[in-house]
């Protein structure tokens, strides 16, 4: 599984820089379990069969790299929302390989970009790859039909060989998840501030709202506890995850989502999931059942993630794209750097300070890869 392939270091490996991209998650992965939900490294199968007894859902972990976790997964969002931007622009012909600059996808993502991030996502990368899915999922109601797959088919790093830097990316979505991206309603928008979500139920939680609620209007969605277990595929018991639930229920802080437990008398209790949007303060806490009303601090935190000061260096905010004559000009005239990274400094730059936002995007980036330059070209010559 050789992954890695040196380059000339005068190869130069050019991706565009995306930016403004909405964000997308493919929705079967949404309501079903497919990943660990621990950063511990997991080889306990998945093994889910809905309630109907009419869709399975098994996943298996390889032995060296465990089992892609939902963290991994963030991966998947990114590619889910390069593809289905193409699909919306019309474009034919949309390929299983995407091409990317690391330092694209790690801030997209919301993570840092330093050497230990860089090799971390390798590691996501041969998750994603090493894991195995099997199941019925998109059988027609008259055949059986099972697929297995890995969520990635391939994956390659350019690695310069005198720095042992990366120079560009590549991964080959598989079949399916390429398949349930295009078709029709295959994915749902997620709000951006999904990625400073730092549990891995919560996460998962999220993305379970998001695709049970989005649309339920007012009265949301419930689902037993017992059965949200079942859909979780995490490890541990039944009494621990309702521990936890009941926890987050009283944090109540997961974007977008307000969640409010409510009891049965004819067994568990069930977990009601309703869009913010969709309801109004006083009812969020009414269907508290008694429990006392959320902090109004977490309940504003999801959109803090869109302020510009915190959301530029993310899709879900207004990042221009640096247009052809500006590339071309700063290339021109201060060669030798990585210009996306240098984007991503100006970016990180701007988000410090709001009146530190420009009129002319292009004129400032130029301005300051200039200073930048005059600063920092002494480090060219020793590179």
């Amino acid at each position: 599984m050789a992954q890695r392939q040196y380059i000339d270091p005068q190869f130069d490996l050019f991706v565009p820089y995306v930016s403004d991209l909405p964000l997308r998650d493919q929705r079967e992965t949404m309501e079903r379990p497919s990943f660990s939900l621990s950063k511990k490294k997991r080889l306990k199968p998945i093994e889910y069969t809905s309630p109907d007894g009419k869709l399975f859902v098994n996943v298996f972990p390889n032995q060296q790299f465990g089992m892609a976790t939902i963290w991994d997964a963030d991966v998947l969002i990114w590619a889910a929302s390069r593809l289905y931007e193409e699909k919306r622009k019309g474009k034919n012909d949309i390929s299983r390989t995407i091409h990317f600059q690391p330092f694209d996808l790690l801030k997209t993502i919301n993570r840092d970009t330093g050497g230990r991030e860089y090799r971390l996502l390798r590691d996501s990368l041969a998750r994603l790859q090493s894991t195995t899915i099997r199941t019925n999922i998109r059988a027609e109601k008259t055949k059986r039909k099972e697929r297995q797959f890995g969520w990635i088919e391939s994956w390659v790093d350019l690695v310069d060989e005198q720095t042992e830097t990366s120079r560009g990316m590549s991964i080959t979505l598989s079949d399916w998840f390429y398949e349930g991206v295009l078709m029709e309603g295959g994915v749902l928008a997620i709000d951006p501030a999904y990625f400073t979500i730092t549990g891995g139920r919560e996460r998962w939680l999220y993305r379970v709202a998001r695709k049970h609620a989005g649309g339920a209007g007012p009265d949301g969605f419930a689902i037993p506890l017992p059965t949200l277990f079942e859909k979780s595929g995490a490890e541990g018991t039944y009494r621990r995850f309702k521990f936890e639930i009941q926890a987050m229920v009283k944090r109540n802080d997961l974007p977008e989502v307000a969640l409010a437990i409510e009891d049965n008398d004819r067994g568990e209790p069930a977990l009601r999931m309703t869009r913010r949007e969709a309801i109004g303060a006083s009812q969020g806490q009414e269907r508290a059942g008694g429990a006392p009303p959320p902090r109004q601090k977490p309940q504003k935190a999801p959109r803090a993630a869109k302020k510009p000061a915190e959301a530029l260096p993310l899709f879900g905010a207004s990042t221009p794209n640096l247009d052809d004559d500006t590339i071309s000009r700063v290339r021109r005239d201060f060669p030798g750097w990585d210009i996306y990274a240098l984007k991503g400094e100006f970016d990180d730059w701007i988000a410090g300070k709001s009146e530190r936002r420009p009129e002319n995007y292009q004129a400032a980036f130029y301005g300051f890869a200039k200073q930048w330059h005059a600063k920092n070209k002494h480090q060219l010559r020793s590179s």
